[in-house]
């Protein structure tokens, strides 16, 4: 509550109260306007000047200027975009990024050419209208090699890229520099999540910081996950993710690749198999396949594709290379575009029951 000088007018003056309020620069936009029986009580930012009170005298004939307290309005956050449209040209506005991932503290986004001289104004319009990040990075390589890397560019804040993301009631420590991390993979973690039963072995393939393995230990008691990743960074922080959400006894982290670490030690032990890592997933539907148990299991394959059926598409190729494993594709539970990776380009995710 804030105390304040009120402008006390019948309902029926109200519109034309605080428009003459609004027109003298009396309003406090910052207030609310509090209704009490038939009289409104409008906040003003100052007592009104004698000059003032006669023309209020004037408009409204009825009313009354008193003190008392008010409750304070609830700033809403402005968008990046809006503060945006304060420092750029406004011929660039229409090029503003409209998608931004939150991770944690740190933003990230894709500069178009054309905003490459104003990437400062828009990364500091982020940092204005997103209260909570710290640093905002501009996309400069595509995702590349093995550990699923891209380079940024730090265009402002403070430049700091480790950070702690909250996803479904769990913690993730990651350095973005180091690691792969998509926030907009938020649903497909708890989807996947959620069809696990309890009782079983889930192999997440390319577990990257732990937003699949961790989530499924946290919603089932009995359950057993390796969690493989090739990049010795992703493993370290899975480790220490595995120890913050206290599932140590449910997820095992693994440091190497997939197809040697099934092959040494994992062969026929899942009833589940987490594959999230759409450019190369295809190549390692064979050792998937050699990882489900006898009895057949369940396999969550993710690729890029394009085309006019992209679904479709991988549907037909993850037959394929089941039957190519000695596999067979019994049936297919859920398939879906997750998201549109680049024009006409989607990333895919199929569910397939195995025999």
């Amino acid at each position: 509550m804030e105390e304040a000088y009120s402008l006390k007018v019948p309902k029926r003056l109200g519109e034309k109260a605080i428009r003459l309020a609004s027109k003298m620069c009396l309003l406090n936009k910052e207030l609310k306007i509090e209704s009490e029986g038939e009289y409104l009580h409008i906040p003003l930012i100052r007592k009104p000047l004698s000059s003032e009170i006669e023309e209020a005298r004037r408009a409204l004939k009825c009313f009354e200027v008193h003190v008392r307290n008010f409750k304070r309005r609830r700033k809403v956050p402005r968008r990046a975009f809006d503060v945006a449209a304060e420092k750029l040209p406004p011929h660039l506005l229409a090029s503003f990024p409209r998608s931004i991932d939150i991770i944690g503290k740190v933003a990230v986004i894709e500069i178009p050419p054309e905003l490459e001289k104003y990437k400062q104004a828009v990364g500091e319009s982020i940092l204005e209208s997103h209260k909570r990040v710290h640093t905002v990075l501009a996309k400069a390589s595509a995702v590349s090699g093995i550990k699923r890397l891209r380079e940024y560019e730090v265009i402002a804040g403070l430049g700091e890229t480790e950070t702690i993301h909250r996803e479904h009631g769990c913690v993730y420590r990651l350095d973005v520099r180091k690691v792969y991390f998509s926030p907009r993979l938020s649903y497909e973690h708890k989807r996947v999540a959620s069809q696990v039963k309890e009782g079983e072995t889930v192999i997440d393939m390319f577990a990257g910081v732990g937003p699949f393995s961790i989530l499924i230990a946290k919603m089932h008691d009995e359950v057993k996950v390796y969690a493989i990743d090739i990049n010795p960074d992703a493993i370290r922080y899975l480790k220490r993710n595995i120890v913050a959400n206290r599932v140590s006894d449910k997820v095992i982290p693994i440091l190497g690749d997939a197809r040697r670490i099934i092959r040494r030690s994992l062969k026929e032990t899942a009833d589940r198999v987490i594959m999230n890592l759409p450019e190369k997933a295809l190549e390692y539907v064979e050792v998937a396949c050699e990882a489900i148990r006898p009895k057949g299991g369940v396999i969550h394959f993710y690729s890029f594709e394009g085309g006019l059926n992209p679904v479709e598409n991988a549907e037909e190729r993850l037959r394929r290379a089941i039957t190519e494993a000695g596999r067979k594709l019994s049936r297919v539970l859920s398939a879906k575009r997750v998201r549109e990776v680049a024009p006409g380009r989607w990333q895919v995710v199929v569910d397939a029951s195995i025999n």
